[in-house]
């Protein structure tokens, strides 16, 4: 039997660095490398990218930049690889690769996971009466692209029929880290704590370097960004895991830092509902265990339900935005005065031409703190650059504002640039449509060689809530108070969900919890960032990690490709709440930096934020 199993994570998007792959084929003892590449915004792109050519539809950033060049090492070092690269056209995406291999004259074993494309049966879906998820509205009237989230079960089903590399279609991130680790150890599928630890395992490496230094809050501690290391796991069979990077590698192996991950974009941290398990991460540990280790251990799981998440997309409309730089005294007023007669300009136009009113309009002044809201500071500053984005039904609305934004350069104020790289283009709104879909309605097929074996239907149970905490309601210290912001107490990391924000916030100290709860309520949030967020916000306890995750509903303008604003995924929220007030025992503020974390100890120094610091 195997203890251990050593995995590398070498993509956390379309667009990651191609430094992963080489980097990580230097690891000693490696097994695996695993590729996650599709986010909700990346599924409406390769729509449209099969729109123009039905031969597209995948990640084809996996076969040139991740593949071709290292496929020879790959067959010699025997690492095999799992990906989610086939997007909307898991086939195509394998054919492309085994093109590659031939030139090379290589003949890698190549398995697809087929079935998650649920468009032939959308149809009787919508008959049956179908409402997306988040909104409850009726289904548009056609769709580019619908696909399941689907889970993990056939991805270890092609690596024990023999396959060196695995492409799949729309399958949750984590799961080409459960497929292999439930191949490995020959986990049953209804071993519901270990494959909920597998399912963080995939969580805390599915976004590449975030779990290794990458969107840490102490970013200052992190050296050598240019060459960042990609996380490593070993993974034993129980699933908990020990975090590291390759030798010699920038970055950061931090447990605040894989506390972020792990609270990254999960939503109710009690019920992280995956296609194989409901995960609960309430409970789950991160610890210093050597220089540049972390392990990480204490999911449990529950039995997942009898659906599988599904998205659609399809197209709503076109949007543009325009981007100029403007210099000068009064910069700010002199933007904005711009903004507003270009707007005024091209209605003026549109309607003379029978075309109706922008549908949607969003003017930013970037380098003000436009997204700060009523929380801006005031900062005098003599260069900006204003941000226009604007939507219409038609493309032939925004084509006046594509052309007349250039104007300004000499009709308008003194010291613009109207163009940093000629006409913006017209681009056209891929919106997501979500809902739930039956799991026995989506026939899963694994595809290797000649062969075609059926995937089992994952066994399944209703939803159970997780059982109620007990939080202690410890008291902070008394003594005089001084106001710090919350970053001299706390991480924090955030992210999005379509529309919904999560943000993560872990205590520096465990002693510090107390304080942010009784200080970081749900309702002092949303009114932090009432200017941003229509919906409600929940806040959700997380004392394995000494942490609070607050979910934002209704926060991001629509999210994704449907946002006008220029953090339409909400990176930038979890830095803006950092700069919240909190008062805290001046006591505890005595002699330390409050700006940074406390360094990772090794066992035998009192370890700050650790599995042996219990509430």
């Amino acid at each position: 039997m195997k203890t251990t199993v050593r995995i590398g994570g070498a993509s956390g998007f379309w667009g990651d660095s191609a430094l992963a792959t080489p980097q990580l084929l230097q690891v000693p003892g490696l097994q695996y490398l695993v590729y996650d590449y599709l986010a909700e915004t990346t599924m409406a792109i390769l729509a449209r990218a099969r729109g123009k050519d039905a031969s597209l539809g995948y990640a084809t950033d996996f076969v040139q930049a991740a593949m071709a060049p290292h496929l020879k090492a790959l067959a010699d070092k025997g690492v095999r690889v799992v990906a989610n690269a086939g997007g909307l056209n898991p086939i195509a995406c394998r054919d492309a690769l085994a093109a590659v291999a031939r030139e090379q004259g290589l003949q890698p074993r190549i398995a697809v996971v087929i079935g998650d494309d649920v468009m032939p049966q959308f149809e009787a879906l919508r008959a049956q009466g179908l409402r997306d998820l988040h909104t409850g509205e009726v289904p548009p009237a056609s769709l580019a692209s619908a696909n399941a989230y689907v889970g993990a079960r056939g991805i270890a089903q092609a690596l024990a029929l023999g396959a060196d590399i695995v492409i799949t279609g729309r399958c949750v991130d984590s799961a080409v880290v459960v497929g292999v680790l439930a191949h490995e150890f020959g986990w049953s599928w209804q071993d519901w704590d270990r494959l909920a630890a597998g399912t963080l395992a995939g969580h805390v490496i599915e976004c590449g370097a975030q779990a290794t230094g990458g969107l840490f809050t102490d970013w200052e501690d992190v050296p050598g960004w240019a060459n960042i290391g990609y996380p490593v796991i070993d993974c034993a069979a129980d699933g908990s895991f020990i975090l590291t990077k390759p030798e010699g590698t920038g970055g950061l192996v931090h447990p605040g830092a894989v506390a972020e991950q792990v609270l990254y974009e999960i939503g109710d941290p009690g019920s992280y509902l995956m296609p194989d398990v409901t995960c609960d991460f309430r409970q789950v540990r991160v610890e210093a265990v050597a220089a540049g280790q972390v392990r990480v251990s204490g999911a449990r799981g529950r039995p997942p339900t009898d659906s599988y998440k599904a998205n659609g997309t399809y197209r709503d409309g076109y949007q543009l935005q325009v981007m100029m730089a403007i210099r000068g005294i009064n910069a700010p007023a002199k933007a904005r005065k711009t903004a507003e007669a270009l707007l005024m300009r091209t209605r003026a136009q549109m309607q003379a031409q029978g075309l109706g009113d922008y549908s949607e309009t969003c003017i930013e002044l970037l380098g003000c703190e436009a997204l700060y809201g009523a929380h801006a500071r005031d900062l005098p500053t003599r260069e900006v650059v204003l941000r226009i984005a604007a939507r219409h039904a038609d493309p032939k609305g925004l084509a006046f504002l594509q052309r007349e934004c250039a104007s300004a350069g000499t009709s308008m104020g003194p010291g613009t640039r109207s163009s940093f790289s000629g006409r913006a283009d017209v681009q056209p709104v891929i919106k997501v449509f979500s809902f739930l879909v039956p799991k026995s309605e989506v026939p899963l097929q694994v595809t290797f060689a000649a062969r075609q074996e059926p995937v089992p239907c994952p066994p399944c149970g209703p939803f159970t809530p997780a059982e109620p905490l007990q939080v202690p309601q410890d008291a902070a210290p008394d003594g005089a108070r001084v106001t710090v912001p919350l970053v001299a107490l706390a991480w924090a990391r955030s992210g999005d969900k379509g529309d919904d924000e999560n943000i993560g916030v872990i205590a520096r100290r465990p002693e510090y919890l107390p304080l942010l709860r009784a200080q970081l309520t749900a309702e002092r949030v949303r009114g932090y960032f009432a200017h941003l967020v229509h919906g409600s916000v929940e806040r959700f306890d997380v004392p394995g990690l000494h942490a609070l995750n607050f979910v934002m509903h209704q926060a991001l303008d629509g999210g994704g490709v449907c946002s006008l604003r220029s953090d339409p995924l909400g990176k930038s929220f979890a830095q803006m709440l950092l700069d919240l007030p909190i008062l805290a025992p001046a006591a505890w503020l005595m002699g330390r930096q409050t700006h940074a974390a406390p360094s990772p100890q090794i066992p035998g120094d009192a370890v700050p934020f650790s599995s042996s610091s219990q509430q």
